[in-house]
């Protein structure tokens, strides 16, 4: 399917971005990447790939808020992967317009070229976050979508948009909605990577909200979605969600990561790590039965396995973390 691809990914530098590349280049696909420009030449976690990887991509840079920019890099492409995003809440709650015009406008660019240019199929990634809190579990592609943070908001905004293309222009569009993806290569923005990090090197594990409960997908069962979701006919026109349909609270997630890791570190609670009351979503967890029906995609990797692997890498790279700093 993916030799000789020509494939667009854009955030390409980012967590679950690095690890779909990866994928599409042992795959066979000539592998374009979008990532945000920067006077460094930084690639992100794409630094992380064998050389022999990293030397076959196209790198595009610039901003997804660059029209121009971004039909450059559609241009010629088969499939486009459109993961690029701004994804931190508390980032959204610093620079709320900045996340809006990121998240929102972008997409547009990217759909608006993908439909001038005919792509083939187009990959929009939305987030778990567009659900708000759980009014009911577990849930569902139907379930209403609840904008409690200006980055949930900017992620419903970019996904009607996404609906509306496939409407209005029959573009090609499938939208995957990823609950809580983790494994290696993720900053400490993310839950996980705040726990084992501190976790290793820490007397005190900092957390804000322990009753939360979330749902966890490891990286490559994530990935293994994004990729069944651009090949399957019956995706076309769909959000799909891909989670692992379990749940698991903050506080039990870090009493597993103290037993994996062996630390004898104490729980503090963080009253900077907690959102505001109305912001806070404090469940989900995904109903993947449409994932399961139409990609065929059900999760491989056992949530203490992630956990594991998570930790191994994590173990062996805890020079790139600010140990104990809030990340926002």
């Amino acid at each position: 399917m993916w030799q000789g691809k020509k494939v667009l990914v854009t955030g390409a530098g980012g967590f679950i971005g690095s690890h779909l590349t990866e994928a599409l280049l042992k795959a066979g696909a000539h592998v374009r990447v979008f990532i945000r420009y920067n006077s460094r030449d930084g690639r992100g976690n794409l630094e992380d790939l064998e050389p022999s990887l990293l030397g076959q991509l196209e790198i595009v840079a610039g901003d997804l808020r660059d029209a121009d920019a971004i039909d450059r890099a559609v241009k010629g492409r088969d499939v486009v992967f459109h993961l690029a995003a701004l994804v931190g809440i508390p980032y959204s709650y610093q620079n709320p317009r900045e996340v809006v015009e990121t998240n929102v406008l972008g997409t547009f660019n990217v759909l608006i070229s993908a439909r001038d240019h005919e792509v083939e199929r187009v990959i929009c990634t939305s987030t778990s976050e567009v659900y708000g809190s759980a009014l009911y579990v577990p849930i569902d592609e139907k379930h209403p979508l609840q904008g409690q943070s200006p980055y949930s908001a900017s992620k419903i905004g970019a996904d009607k948009i996404a609906e509306s293309f496939y409407a209005s222009y029959n573009l090609p569009v499938v939208t995957i909605r990823p609950f809580n993806c983790y494994g290696p290569r993720q900053s400490a923005r993310a839950i996980i990577p705040t726990l084992i990090t501190q976790a290793l090197a820490s007397k005190e594990v900092k957390l804000g909200n322990l009753e939360a409960k979330r749902d966890f997908t490891f990286v490559e069962d994530t990935v293994a979605g994004f990729l069944a979701a651009a090949i399957e006919p019956k995706a076309i026109g769909k959000v799909i969600n891909v989670g692992s349909g379990q749940e698991i609270s903050i506080g039990e997630l870090a009493e597993l990561v103290l037993k994996t890791t062996q630390s004898s570190a104490k729980l503090v609670i963080d009253p900077q790590r907690i959102r505001p009351s109305k912001s806070e979503v404090n469940r989900l967890l995904a109903d993947n039965r449409l994932a399961k029906e139409i990609l065929g995609w059900e999760p491989k990797v056992s949530f203490a396995e992630g956990i594991y692997r998570t930790v191994a890498w994590i173990e062996k790279n805890l020079d790139r973390f600010q140990v104990g700093k809030y990340q926002i």
